[in-house]
């Protein structure tokens, strides 16, 4: 283990990562546990991170917006081979392969997608030399607690960071996190990047590079998290069938952002339920069945009020370039967009 990240681990372990609560002396409650003996069990953990490499077919769906060759990190949770990862690195991928902490590339399988939690699952054919890390409890996770940022692969594989926030996050491809984990300072090899606790478990994978970790007049740049929590009551559903049960949320093919109060359209998915119903980039979307909105997470959340996926979302609409003001009542019938991707 290189001495630079062992030096990082013990800062992390003993004064707390940037943490502003007072140190900590882990030989305090056990004498006979050092702070190396901890340092070498995240050692261990460290093995579970592995490389995801993905050859996605051009045309995909999502080949346009995410490109045809992908590749990040993901976590080994079993000793089966099965990893943990971000979706949006393996969607729609024909081939999948895991690169493990020996450098050995591995064939593996896809397993599961998931849009609304945005996590992935595959697994790779022969489990991969090192230990499976075991979830967490990211709910415990709170503002200032010390973590490591772990990716696979990049100039700084480590980063010890603090959790500086925990809300809701909106995407602009449909997406509601109500409980993301946000990170400073930065990892910026964070796609499928493990989140790991002070007791060396997995609580979230990295999915963004944001630049508003915190909230406030300037940006801050950092990253966002998935909590591993998300993942729990649907792992044996994914595993089994490959997606959630039902219900799924309602999904529109409308890429959305905001400004100053208002929700507008910034793209549609081609041949989405939202371009058939005759929507436009540029479109503001007023309100949901009636009801006003001013952000994308009042929007998504409305939305999800409607109904599960096949459900008539009704929608306020003012049209891009309306000199009347005339707001536009349009009907959009919703699919579960797992159908509407080309997953193999």
């Amino acid at each position: 283990m290189p001495e630079r990240m062992k030096f990082l681990l013990c800062t992390l372990l003993v004064l707390g990562a940037c943490s502003s609560t007072p140190p900590v002396d882990p030989v305090a409650d056990d004498p006979d546990t050092t702070p190396q003996d901890q340092v070498a069990d995240f050692d261990s953990s460290f093995s579970a991170v592995v490389g995801i490499f993905a050859n996605v077919p051009e045309d995909a769906r999502t080949a346009a917006l995410l490109g045809t060759r992908r590749q990040g990190s993901g976590v080994v949770i079993d000793n089966d081979g099965l990893v943990l990862t971000i979706g949006y690195l393996i969607l729609e991928a024909e081939e999948v392969i895991v690169v493990g902490p020996e450098g050995k590339q591995i064939p593996a399988q896809l397993v599961a997608y998931d849009h609304t939690t945005g996590l992935g699952l595959v697994r790779a054919r022969k489990p991969p030399q090192g230990s499976a890390l075991r979830l967490g409890d990211s709910k415990t996770l709170s503002q200032g607690d010390p973590v490591l940022a772990v990716s696979f692969d990049g100039r700084n594989p480590v980063v010890a960071a603090k959790v500086v926030s925990r809300r809701p996050f909106a995407g602009s491809w449909e997406y509601l996190q109500e409980n993301a984990i946000f990170t400073i300072p930065p990892h910026h090899e964070y796609g499928g990047a493990a989140l790991i606790n002070s007791d060396g478990e997995l609580v979230g994978i990295g999915s963004l590079l944001v630049n508003d970790a915190i909230i406030g007049e300037r940006p801050v740049i950092g990253n966002m998290f998935v909590p591993v929590e998300d993942l729990k009551p649907i792992l044996a559903a994914l595993i089994k069938k490959g997606r959630r049960n039902d219900p799924v949320p309602p999904w529109l093919g409308i890429y959305t952002d905001e400004a100053e109060g208002r929700v507008y359209i910034t793209r549609l998915a081609e041949s989405g339920p939202g371009e058939d119903a005759g929507l436009k980039r540029g479109d503001i979307i007023i309100g949901v069945d009636g009801k006003r909105v001013g952000t994308m997470i009042d929007y998504l959340r409305k939305i999800r009020k409607q109904g599960k996926a096949g459900s008539e979302i009704a929608l306020d609409i003012l049209p891009y370039g309306s000199h009347d003001l005339t707001i536009n009542k349009i009907s959009v019938k919703s699919v579960d967009r797992h159908d509407w991707l080309q997953l193999h």
